[in-house]
């Protein structure tokens, strides 16, 4: 059966809520991942949620900060989160969902920042940064990733020359520089990921899915930055049908995120 997969950087559940079920009505995902929920498990919106169709959820969240959730019109199973770079800052949760094809594993992902220093010496953000990507590398060689994954979310780093509004003047900005850029990229070959929006979004176009805050007219100046990744194992590649960042709902209602929703779809 096709399957309509969903991340989005929500930035604050709560205070964004009307916006999620306005989403989940007009788009109808059967499975949406949400980053930086900022909010604790018992505070999760999920009677609202299930009410709206999405029963079956999975958190894991914290105070105010970071945490990851995913709803699903489909039965989730297999729940897990892990923690990587040594900090426990709710950044990871996992379940599977039968699309048909058997069992495939939605791993969702915040990975960190990393902070405005591109130096892990002088910054320890960037430093758990660094480590947060080393220990999936690591993580990734188990053979379970051979097959039957999905992971996505928001990567924080926005590794091609494309992905970014000027390579040249980001070399140096957290999120583009070469150091996080060929980590993320060793990351994708380690198993043969497929980036599947690049898979249907040539390497030759610029792509997006996030636009500054500081930005008065974000939409005009357009200064964006691809941070928000859906990769599959190949298996499920194959039956990937097609891709897109829903970009009119970075400007959409009053209080947007600064994040698009990004969107594939399996076959």
């Amino acid at each position: 059966m096709p399957l309509t997969f969903v991340t989005w950087n929500i930035n604050s559940v709560r205070l964004r809520l009307p916006m999620v079920l306005e989403f989940l009505k007009a788009v109808k995902p059967d499975v949406l991942a949400l980053q930086e929920i900022k909010c604790t498990n018992d505070q999760f919106p999920s009677r609202e949620l299930a009410a709206a169709g999405y029963g079956y959820q999975v958190v894991h969240g914290q105070k105010a900060y970071h945490g990851v959730a995913t709803i699903s019109r489909l039965p989730l199973g297999d729940q897990t989160s892990r923690v990587l770079g040594g900090i426990d800052h709710a950044r990871h949760v996992a379940a599977q969902v039968d699309y048909g094809r058997g069992p495939l594993t939605l791993h969702n992902f915040y990975i960190p920042a990393g902070g405005d220093i591109p130096d892990p010496k002088e910054n320890p953000k960037f430093a758990h940064k660094l480590d947060y990507l080393a220990e999936l590398q690591d993580w990734f060689d188990d053979k379970a990733f051979d097959s039957g994954h999905l992971i996505a979310g928001d990567f924080n780093i926005a590794p091609h020359e494309n992905d970014v509004w000027s390579h040249k003047q980001l070399l140096k900005i957290v999120s583009h520089t070469p150091v996080e850029t060929e980590a993320l990229d060793r990351l994708l070959a380690r198993r043969n990921w497929t980036d599947l929006v690049r898979k249907h979004i040539p390497y030759d176009q610029k792509v997006y899915s996030w636009w500054s805050y500081r930005s008065p007219d974000w939409d005009s100046a357009d200064k964006g930055r691809r941070l928000d990744h859906v990769w599959a194992t190949n298996d499920v590649a194959a039956h990937s049908a097609g891709a897109e960042i829903l970009r009119d709902w970075r400007g959409h209602g009053t209080q947007p995120s600064d994040h698009a929703p990004v969107v594939v779809r399996l076959d």
